[in-house]
């Protein structure tokens, strides 16, 4: 595949780096469109095309659902990861003395939900990592008869590491286990199976590697935990009878859209299918590959100038993220980066690089041409 043709979707090119997905990517010339002709379908035709852009919604839901090997039914429209981790972090019957399972190096938004449940006598119990890796017997060991739940990123934000899914699934299944999935840092460049990996619950914005507007996600319920999961927040659309507003009926709709509780964000839904097109477009699977080669020249990179690689290099635990340690000041690599045009993320002890299929062997040759840049004026 020629993928320089794909650059031409991200006007971001034209004048930087951009190795940033793990944080907030950029959206492409599709999605840009889409926001422009929404928008002005709305200012000058009011609603005359409501039905359009609801059955457009639609659309985008089971697109999104395709992505992820689910069914439309079994997709909700969230406003990000927190909201449909929180959906389930609310909506179980948790008993005094159950116990949720997380890895210690988890993004918060995959620690407060559960945290949040100590009210109700829920402990929430941390695996502890080694050098960023979540180690599968770790979190067997810190499972027990009270646990009801295991959650778990798929990608883990700051060292890249990808959890073997597919195992830590048949062991929820395998003990009656609830299986919840923080998706943000793989939906877009990595493979993802629900059915096959025996997910419960997942959840995921699609401002990074899908490359679609802040604010705007999907969460996915498997039809067979759906009524597992009781609405703690319920609105107008919650129910089966939402266009017929004077006959109160609080009976749920029979599907995911139960945790839609009102109007929709029709702007972000339709940017976020725009975005989704790409990648069914071009296919995930390609994807993947062009981006763990993209990773391969990083790494390869980082080893030839003596950088400490923090994330995983064994094959099966890569993921789009390669994170290393600089032996220098942090603030002024970032600072450096970014006035010549290169965006990353940088923290306290590593910087964390996140490229994507668009990018190309110039981007990295460029990037590593200021690193030698920086380091010689040391």
């Amino acid at each position: 595949m020629n993928w320089d043709v794909w650059r031409e979707e991200f006007p971001v090119t034209q004048d930087r780096i951009f190795f940033d997905h793990a944080r907030v990517g950029p959206i492409s010339q599709r999605v840009m469109k889409r926001i422009h002709s929404f928008a002005e379908d709305a200012s000058y035709r009011g609603t005359a095309n409501y039905d359009e852009w609801m059955a457009e919604a639609e659309q985008v839901r089971k697109s999104f659902a395709q992505l992820i090997g689910a069914e439309a039914d079994e997709i909700a429209f969230v406003k990000n990861t927190s909201e449909g981790l929180s959906i389930v972090a609310n909506g179980i019957d948790w008993q005094a003395g159950d116990n949720v399972v997380i890895p210690n190096i988890e993004f918060p938004a995959n620690v407060y939900p559960w945290l949040n449940l100590k009210r109700l006598g829920v402990e929430t119990r941390l695996v502890p990592t080694v050098d960023g890796r979540v180690l599968f017997d770790e979190i067997v060991k810190q499972v027990n008869d009270r646990t009801r739940l295991i959650s778990i990123s798929s990608v883990e934000f700051n060292s890249g590491f990808r959890n073997d899914l597919a195992r830590i699934g048949a062991f929820c299944k395998q003990k009656n286990i609830l299986f919840c999935v923080d998706a943000i840092q793989s939906l877009g460049v990595l493979p993802m199976d629900v059915k096959a990996h025996h997910i419960d619950f997942l959840a995921a914005d699609g401002h990074k590697w899908m490359m679609s507007i802040e604010g705007l996600g999907g969460f996915y319920v498997s039809r067979d935990k759906l009524d597992r999961l009781y609405p703690a927040v319920v609105g107008w659309d919650s129910v089966v009878n939402a266009s017929d507003y004077t006959t109160y009926d609080l009976t749920f709709r029979p599907n995911a859209r139960r945790f839609e509780e009102g109007s929709f964000n029709v702007l972000s839904i339709h940017a976020f299918g725009a975005a989704l097109s790409l990648f069914h477009e071009i296919g995930v699977p390609a994807i993947q590959q062009r981006v763990l080669e993209l990773g391969n020249l990083i790494i390869d990179g980082l080893s030839e100038r003596g950088l400490k690689i923090i994330s995983s290099t064994v094959e099966e635990e890569r993921s789009g993220i390669v994170a290393f340690a600089l032996d220098g000041d942090y603030n002024a690599f970032a600072n450096f980066m970014r006035s010549n045009g290169t965006t990353l993320t940088v923290r306290k002890d590593r910087v964390r690089l996140s490229p994507h299929f668009y990018n190309n062997e110039e981007d990295i040759a460029g990037f590593f041409d200021q690193i030698d840049r920086f380091l010689s004026a040391r």
